[in-house]
């Protein structure tokens, strides 16, 4: 697909929406998490209020109870949100099974593909530099790395932290700078299964502020992109925090992640960027009650968790923060996703989203600087099946699915304590005849289906049943990247292991379908 450049709409970029007037794009900063819910925050009604930072950067920003991933899953979500487009557009998916979450691990042989565009690369076009700090995860092969598609700095890893491995059947996870590991997880970057010390978070907090100070010298705009992984099992924390939770080791977790960010934002306080530095913080999937309550959060009221597309596996905690400009103490109630985040940074860079390929992602600029709302459909996805639509208040399943008997009789399951007859069911049930049809703001916990005969139904899914029709005329999936795994592709020799004197053989290539259970 041709490539092509974005232009800035004006060199003199200034905005007076609730801030004094001043020339220069805004600095970008996501902090994204890894499986926190949405019922982890204390502002979101987390009884044991240990996110005091979080909190007052709600307090001094804008809180958003209605925001969404666009995947219930680590990898299609990232890839989501930094194309601005779905994953089943992106490539991000797989046709191996029906309605199969997929995503990257070691032995996957795709990742982002090279016709994809992703955000660093076009904030390039408006003098920005980017960095990317935690986990990648959209692909480990050297083609997909953060600094083949528009990053110019990368701290982190290309898997999450699984492990320790044998580095015989299966290859410890590299740790990478810019372009070469320089080390593996449970050998030189050190992960306690027994107790969950590490000092991972410590280290990602010291890369954020480094590269801020560095950049605020430069006088140059930058990209951060915080993507740590604390909050994912294994759940871990530096010593400092270990025993210091109400909620054992996973809030031992989110209190340091909580801590490090109030750093964050102090140091932009300090340096005098904070009026030019939109920060917006969210997750990239609901948390995973599979690890709870030891080493999974809360989706407080919302249905099931991580890997479904009830509410609890794709509504997420959001906060935007602005100083000067976004008003504080604020509540929004627009609908947000992740993949808005591409197309705000854009708009907020000065630079006007591609023209050459969908882009499912909106500008929030104006929810966000000036309170308005917009309307827009929020999809639901699971692998290549559209399996929920939300509209206003009401949100219609077309189809439902937790998990299959097989693992449900494992003790795998995605909605522990959530059994509701008919919603979350142990076959893949379609409704696309006669959706499931909830009323978010009565029902918030997807329990009571309206009447299919009621006056109300047919209203709403007349006003549903357009939006869903023309979003599929025009669905045009991407090439597949999630189909095809081989053990040879793993991490045994990644760039920089000849240094280290970690490299290790690979077996011989035996390329396979990928088997995706759920």
């Amino acid at each position: 697909m041709e490539r092509r450049l974005l232009l800035p709409l004006c060199l003199c970029w200034a905005l007076s929406a609730g801030g004094a007037e001043r020339t220069g794009p805004p600095n970008l900063l996501i902090l994204l998490m890894d499986d926190m819910g949405w019922g982890d925050l204390g502002v979101f009604g987390e009884p044991s209020k240990e996110t005091p930072n979080l909190d007052q950067m709600a307090s001094e920003g804008m809180l958003f109870p209605n925001f969404y991933t666009a995947n219930p899953l680590c990898s299609p979500s990232r890839a989501a949100l930094l194309t601005g487009r779905l994953p089943i557009r992106n490539g991000f998916y797989t046709t191996n099974a029906h309605a199969r979450n997929a995503y990257t691990p070691q032995e996957i042989v795709g990742g982002i593909p090279g016709s994809e565009l992703l955000l660093p690369e076009w904030l390039k076009k408006a003098g920005y530099v980017s960095k990317i700090v935690g986990k990648w995860h959209l692909g480990h092969r050297p083609q997909f790395h953060p600094l083949k598609h528009g990053f110019d700095e990368w701290f982190g890893s290309p898997n999450c932290h699984f492990g320790p491995y044998d580095n015989k059947a299966t290859p410890n996870i590299p740790v990478y700078r810019d372009r070469e590991m320089i080390g593996r997880y449970y050998e030189d970057f050190k992960i306690d299964l027994k107790t969950g010390e590490a000092n991972l978070t410590q280290i990602y907090l010291q890369e954020a502020l480094d590269f801020i100070s560095r950049q605020q010298a430069s006088h140059q705009p930058f990209f951060l992109y915080w993507a740590i992984d604390a909050t994912h099992a294994p759940v871990y924390a530096s010593k400092h925090f270990l025993g210091t939770s109400q909620r054992g080791l996973y809030g031992d977790a989110v209190r340091e992640i909580d801590d490090s960010i109030g750093k964050i934002l102090k140091s932009l306080q300090n340096l005098g960027i904070s009026e030019n530095t939109f920060v917006f913080f969210t997750s990239d999937n609901g948390a995973a009650l599979i690890s709870a309550p030891k080493q999974g959060g809360s989706n407080g009221r919302f249905l099931c968790g991580k890997q479904t597309t009830f509410e609890g596996g794709m509504r997420e905690p959001a906060i935007a923060w602005w100083p000067g400009q976004i008003p504080a103490g604020h509540v929004s109630h627009q609908l947000g996703n992740v993949m808005d985040l591409f197309t705000t940074s854009l708009s907020l860079a000065g630079l006007q989203p591609p023209s050459d390929r969908q882009i499912d992602g909106i500008d929030l600029s104006p929810a966000i600087l000036q309170g308005k709302l917009i309307d827009r459909p929020i999809f639901y996805y699971r692998g290549n099946e559209m399996m929920a639509v939300r509209l206003g208040l009401y949100k219609a399943h077309y189809w439902t699915w937790s998990n299959s008997w097989e693992q449900f009789s494992q003790g795998i399951d995605f909605c522990p304590g959530q059994n509701i007859s008919g919603v979350t069911t142990h076959t893949q049930e379609e409704h696309t005849k006669l959706p499931l049809l909830f009323h978010l703001g009565r029902d918030p916990g997807e329990k009571y289906p309206i009447s299919f005969s009621s006056s109300e139904y047919q209203e709403v899914m007349e006003q549903i049943y357009p939006k869903v029709q023309l979003h599929k005329e025009t669905m045009v999936p991407g090439e597949p990247q999630l189909n095809v795994c081989d053990k040879a592709v793993m991490n045994w020799a990644p760039p920089g292991c000849e240094k280290l004197g970690k490299c290790l053989e690979p077996p011989k290539s035996n390329p396979k379908k990928c088997f995706w259970p759920h």
